[in-house]
């Protein structure tokens, strides 16, 4: 993997925090990690996040994995049809 793009994965948490109405402060403080953490998650320089931790955001922004973390596609690759 080059460095320059380490992964593809997009975290979602300003847009889900906007619709929420809470800040990152109150969501860190919900979910037992510090701002820093949470801030290194949002900006997308986390390189691993554990189950208990998705399963708190998730719970605390009542939402599903997939609506807090997406896979970028790779230049000129095709979604699936679906079907």
């Amino acid at each position: 993997m080059p460095p320059e793009e380490e992964h593809r994965i997009e975290v979602h948490l300003d847009q889900l925090v906007a619709e929420r109405d809470i800040t990152l402060t109150d969501l860190a403080n919900q979910v037992g990690i510090t701002l820093a953490n949470l801030s290194i998650l949002k900006n997308g320089r986390a390189r691993a996040i554990r189950f208990s931790t998705l399963t708190a955001l998730c719970q605390a922004l009542s939402c599903q994995p997939g609506d807090l973390l997406t896979i970028r596609q790779e230049a000129g690759q095709n979604r699936p049809e679906s079907e």
